[in-house]
C-alpha cells in the first residue's frame, strides 16, 4: 500500500469510496508549507480547477488514504494524470501520529482562475465532512468563483 494525501473533493470519503474502494482512509492531517488554490481554468468543466502549491506558513487539511495497487491506475485515471491534467507530487502530511510521506496530485497548469460556485461548494462540504476545522471551511466557502 502506498500513502495518498486527499484534498479538495476527494476528502470526500463516500466519493473516495467510489473512486478508490479497496483502499481506506488512515488519518486525517495537515500539509504543512503548502495552501489550497484554482488553476488551469482552461482545463475544467467549470473553470479552475484544485489544486496546490508550496507556501510557507500556510496548510492545507488532507485525509491519508493506503492506496491499494489495484485502485491507484483508477484514481490516476479519475484525476487525468495520463491526460497531463495532474501529476503525483511526493509531500509529508503532519497527523496526530507523526509525519508520514505520501503523494497527493499537483495540477500541471498554472495558478489563477476561479472556480465554479458549484465546484467550490463541493470542495468545502468535501472538507466539512472529513472534519475539517470550522474556519478552515469557512475560508473555503468565502473564496471568489
Amino acid at each position: 500500500m502506498s500513502l495518498y494525501a486527499a484534498y479538495a473533493g476527494n476528502l470526500d470519503a463516500r466519493l473516495m469510496s467510489r473512486r478508490a474502494p479497496h483502499s481506506p482512509l488512515r488519518a486525517i492531517g495537515w500539509l504543512n508549507g503548502w495552501r489550497l488554490t484554482f488553476g488551469g481554468e482552461q482545463l475544467g468543466w467549470e473553470g479552475a480547477l484544485a489544486t496546490i502549491v508550496e507556501a510557507p506558513g500556510e496548510q492545507v487539511f488532507v485525509g491519508l488514504y493506503d492506496i491499494a495497487p489495484m485502485d491507484e491506475e483508477s484514481l490516476d485515471r479519475w484525476e487525468g494524470v495520463g491526460l497531463g491534467i495532474y501529476r503525483r507530487a511526493r509531500v509529508r502530511v503532519h497527523t496526530l501520529d507523526g509525519e508520514e510521506p505520501a503523494w497527493t496530485y499537483v495540477l500541471n497548469a498554472y495558478e489563477g482562475g476561479l472556480p465554479s460556485a458549484r465546484y467550490l461548494g463541493e470542495v468545502a462540504d468535501a472538507a466539512e465532512s472529513a472534519g475539517a476545522p470550522h474556519d478552515y471551511v469557512m475560508e473555503l466557502r468565502k473564496r471568489p468563483c
